[in-house]
């Protein structure tokens, strides 16, 4: 193509008429991008996905339409933003984590859920099997319990004189709680003294970090969109 045709090409692209723009991006399949916690706290997640998705050749604006949503940690934005995309009828919900996929699978029976990681969803209640899902909800398991004594293995690698070991952890989100406990359980196994910090809101926070200081070796804190949210904005 010489210089001039490919100029006029994108030209003409760039000039059309914003009603054909929208027609065009209205008939592509929607993907509803339901994220717990920020853009920041989900960069590496979210670029993995997009990467993937060009991989199998859907590209955002060309062949597929993704929306964005963000719930910066809060339980009740994750049920608004999972209402939304039910009423808008999307054509599948991405997400992670358990109170996410939970709220999505609460909203809707029809559309097809996508979770990238969910820490024990067949005891959760979020599938009826690891085998097979069934329903409209399937996504990959996180097994914590399988990998909390060498997790706390190599950390003590890295804090060679780890004795006391604080854990932080959402107690509203059960993913969480349930990740509290396994490492709880394999740290006392492993001769660590443990207390645990629970936070319920952004408040929180800083008088946690006051009771851990000189208190504790090292933190272990459990997956979650709060937590994720405010730590990584501090």
């Amino acid at each position: 193509m010489q210089r001039r045709e490919f100029i006029t090409l994108l030209g003409g692209a760039a000039t059309w008429p914003l009603p054909a723009r929208a027609q065009q991006a209205g008939n592509l399949p929607r993907i509803g991008f339901l994220g717990p916690s920020t853009p920041s706290a989900t960069g590496p997640l979210v670029a993995a996905f997009v990467q993937r998705l060009r991989e199998l050749g859907w590209r955002d604006g060309q062949t597929v339409v993704i929306e964005y949503r963000w719930a910066e940690g809060r339980a009740d934005r994750i049920s608004e933003i999972a209402a939304v995309f039910a009423q808008r009828k999307v054509d599948m919900i991405v997400t992670h984590g358990n109170v996410a996929v939970a709220a999505a699978k609460r909203a809707t029976s029809d559309i097809p859920i996508v979770f990238a990681t969910a820490n024990d969803p067949l005891g959760e209640g979020l599938v009826a099997s690891l085998a097979r899902p069934g329903g409209n909800v399937t996504g990959l398991s996180l097994q914590q319990t399988d990998t909390a004594e060498k997790r706390l293995a190599l950390l003590r690698e890295v804090v060679p004189g780890l004795r006391q070991l604080a854990i932080m952890a959402n107690p509203n989100n059960s993913g969480s709680v349930q990740e509290m406990r396994d490492i709880e359980a394999a740290a006392r196994t492993l001769g660590f003294e443990v207390a645990t910090v629970e936070i319920r809101r952004a408040e929180d926070i800083a008088p946690a970090f006051g009771d851990i200081k000189g208190g504790a070796d090292a933190l272990y804190v459990s997956g979650d969109a709060l937590l994720n949210t405010l730590l990584t904005s501090q």
